[in-house]
């Protein structure tokens, strides 16, 4: 994907996904480079196209390019990997949560993803990016 700095794919019809973009968008004042995707979107099914095994795999994708090589990280890594993108105590945070064994971690990240629409509702719930914000979406 053209462009610079990861990007979240984001179940766009789960409001607890979209309070967590939110989230993601109000502390990231020091590098601005994440970027946005809905997983059901254009951009989100070209993943899957590159990446067959992801529409399986009900979870966060975070996404990451160097060099031509696309790394697509999921379930609590993703979690964790924005959390350290956020720098600061998130990132510290995001760091010592990959100290956890990634079976413990992913367990405690299914039973969130299961109940993520009880949390805030389903439906269609979308993120109202802000005009400054834009750029960083793709649709």
């Amino acid at each position: 994907m053209a462009g610079t700095g990861p990007i979240l794919f984001y179940d766009g019809t789960c409001a607890f996904c979209a309070r967590s973009v939110r989230f993601l968008l109000a502390r990231d004042r020091r590098r601005r480079t994440l970027r946005f995707a809905p997983r059901a979107g254009e951009a989100g099914r070209a993943l899957e196209a590159r990446h067959p095994g992801l529409a399986e795999v009900s979870s966060l994708l975070w996404v990451e390019s160097d060099g031509g090589r696309e790394q697509v990280i999921t379930h609590s890594t993703a979690a964790l990997s924005a959390a350290r993108y956020l720098g600061g105590v998130w990132g510290a945070l995001g760091t010592l949560g990959l100290l956890v064994p990634r079976v413990i971690r992913d367990a405690v990240y299914a039973v969130i993803a299961r109940n993520r629409h009880r949390f805030r509702g389903r439906g269609e719930v979308c993120v109202v990016f802000r005009p400054e914000e834009a750029a960083r979406v793709i649709a």
